[in-house]
């Protein structure tokens, strides 16, 4: 089977339809589908099956594409390998992270790999954990931030691992009646008026939660994915918010924390199975793991000896 046939069915697994590949390669639709024909032929068995106007994958189809990951990241490794040979750069390594993450992790990344020979090609996609098998299509690292009880982006053709946990807590106005409180329980919210994000997102998956304890729906009164914005809204008297502990920049919002419900998000790197094995992507990996680090250390350093990993750090840090 031909390995560029191979990609071209990968792309159609990641992408979802004959236009999407033909746009991210390059190619007409119909010459896209000339060659999954052949490669039909070469395996011999149907890959693709009719689904309206458009095409699917068979369960043969989608098997050969968890082999076809496998042939693509071992071809990549080769080339890697080739290039520190001809003492070439270790290489270009796309990454995307949802913003928040990539402010609080990007810049100390970036130093870790200041004198190395891996150059970072960085990204802000601001989409739910969901849509990162999409996104690992066009990138090779991909930061994404779910609610720590949802379960892990992992699957046959991703790989994750949890880099960081953040607690999630409520921020008032200064002179809000529970600004000078310590902590709050979600009983004591129920009648807030809520500024929070857009739905599939792990602030709105602990607003909901909020709402499963009290029983009742909360008002929510804009939805942004903007935490400078809903910091600005919040400041100035519009509702009360849920932000990730780390995020919060506004020196006038009171910070409290949730009593009674554990709340936090997730920070998971996704790659495809095996692109670790690729010296660059291993680099910028370990260079993330270092961020975390340094990230919990600073917030509360004794938290942080060397077998402590950052997913699973002391909660209960302070947020500066």
């Amino acid at each position: 089977m031909s390995v560029d046939r191979l990609r071209i069915l990968r792309e159609l697994a990641d992408r979802g339809t004959v236009a999407g590949v033909a746009a991210a390669l390059s190619m007409t639709p119909s010459a896209v589908s000339q060659q999954l024909k052949v490669l039909a032929r070469e395996a011999g068995v149907p890959l693709l099956e009719p689904d309206g106007r458009r095409v699917r994958l068979t369960d043969a189809g989608h098997a050969l594409v968890v082999r076809a990951d496998e042939v693509l990241a071992a071809m990549d490794r080769a080339a890697a390998e080739m290039a520190l040979y001809r003492g070439a750069s270790h290489g270009r390594v796309r990454v995307s992270m949802f913003p928040s993450g990539a402010a609080l992790l990007l810049p100390r990344v970036l130093t870790v790999l200041a004198d190395s020979r891996v150059d970072i090609a960085a990204s802000d996609e601001d989409v739910p954990p969901f849509e990162v098998p999409r996104l690992l299509a066009d990138y090779d690292v991909v930061l994404t931030n779910r609610d720590e009880h949802a379960p892990s982006v992992a699957g046959p053709r991703v790989h994750a691992e949890a880099l960081l946990r953040e607690p999630i807590d409520i921020v008032v106005a200064p002179g809000h009646h529970l600004a000078d409180r310590e902590s709050v329980t979600a009983e004591e919210l129920a009648e807030e008026t809520w500024l929070s994000e857009r739905g599939g997102f792990p602030v709105d998956d602990v607003l909901r939660t909020i709402a499963t304890v009290t029983g009742v729906q909360p008002r929510i009164a804009q939805r942004l994915n903007d935490f400078r914005v809903i910091e600005e809204l919040v400041a100035t008297g519009h509702g009360v918010a849920l932000m990730p502990r780390y995020s919060v920049r506004h020196p006038g919002l009171a910070v409290l924390r949730l009593s009674g419900v554990r709340a936090g998000r997730m920070y998971d790197l996704a790659t495809r199975p095996h692109a670790a094995r690729r010296p660059a992507i291993a680099a910028v990996l370990a260079a993330f793991r270092t961020a975390a680090d340094e990230v919990v250390a600073a917030i509360n350093p004794r938290t942080i000896p060397a077998t402590v990993t950052p997913a699973h750090a002391d909660e209960d840090a302070a947020p500066h």
